[in-house]
């Protein structure tokens, strides 16, 4: 049996890790909440019991094996070196190591592999996460040359904040004020669309969503080269991240193909009937571990080009359940 900690236990992503360690079966001996001293003594529900979360300390890590990362960068880049100094192998959510060529960047049903003997595993960003077990098998088969993704990414990305903001603009609309005050973002979100989600990166104009769409795709399936395009947009959505995604293929591959190589998937659900108007929505996303692909077909302005709709829960299968499943890796 094992000993595991979760630093950041009282945000969003963290108590959606608790959640889906609750449904697995982990060979958990004892879970170990921690979070600033501001959350120390919140207690929590695990299991039918009322755990304590405790204050971060480097005292707090001794005899942890496998400690999962969800308090942002900052805290990440402090409190990382610290675990795995005291022995733990962390499994850090944030953006702080993904990049680093000694730290694996994992999606633990595309790239296992990566995690070897390594201390310090980083997850991928939500965006990038339920695109890659997409893109996996279509690489293996015929071969990537380019993908472009525009994003339509939930407010719940930001924080329990954004979701309070998203409710209270609603409010303020449905109440006849056709212009409400922005609570979170630059401009109000509710009934709207806005062009940007995350911060601008450079002078290029793009934001860091997009940047790490790109770079982020690259590191996982092993394409150093390949070619990315991203649009990254925020949503009036509570939860579950949508992705309009176009691929450009090596060798040529039918839809139907395509389709084929997504249902031997173990993860991936496919929802596409135009019939019945069968496609997949955020709000069927939430509260689900697997990804879900709609409106498969052969894109008309590129000749070995596909098109699909893909669509997560962006708290579960975009980062906690990711977590869980490379700390399940880890403990077997």
């Amino acid at each position: 049996m094992a000993r595991v900690a979760i630093l950041g236990a009282t945000g969003a992503v963290g108590r959606t890790m608790l959640q889906v360690l609750a449904e697995r079966d982990l060979p958990i001996d004892e879970l170990v909440l921690l979070a600033s001293p501001r959350s120390a003594g919140t207690l929590v529900q695990f299991k039918g019991e009322e755990l304590q979360v405790q204050a971060v300390s480097a005292e707090a890590f001794v005899g942890i094996d496998v400690a999962l990362f969800s308090a942002g960068a900052t805290r990440s880049r402090e409190w990382a070196p610290i675990a795995v100094a005291a022995g733990a192998r962390v499994v850090d959510n944030s953006s702080a190591f993904r990049m680093q060529p000694d730290v694996p960047l994992v999606v633990a049903d595309v790239n296992p592999h990566a995690i070897g003997d390594h201390h310090l595993i980083a997850n991928p960003n939500c965006s990038t996460m339920q695109l890659m077990p997409v893109l996996r098998p279509v690489r293996d088969a015929v071969g990537l040359e380019r993908i472009t993704v525009a994003t339509y990414q939930a407010v719940s990305g930001t924080g329990q904040a954004a979701i309070d903001a998203l409710r209270a603009e609603a409010a303020d609309v449905l109440a006849g004020n056709d212009d409400p005050a922005p609570r979170q973002y630059p401009k109000p979100i509710a009934f709207d669309v806005l062009p940007v989600a995350g911060s601008f990166s450079g002078d290029q104009g793009y934001t860091d969503e997009e940047l790490k769409l790109v770079h982020e795709s690259r590191k996982i399936l092993d394409l150093p080269d390949l070619r990315v395009s991203a649009m990254c947009t925020r949503v009036p959505v509570i939860n579950g991240h949508s992705e309009a995604v176009w691929i450009e293929t090596r060798e040529p591959l039918s839809a139907r193909a395509f389709r084929a190589l997504l249902e031997g998937e173990a993860g991936i659900t496919i929802l596409d009937d135009a019939a019945t108007m069968t496609h997949p929505t955020a709000r069927q996303a939430t509260g689900n571990d697997g990804i879900f692909v709609g409106r498969i077909r052969e894109d008309l302005g590129c000749p070995n080009g596909l098109a699909c709709w893909v669509v997560a829960d962006n708290l579960r299968k975009g980062a906690a359940s990711n977590a869980v499943d490379i700390a399940a890796l880890l403990l077997s």
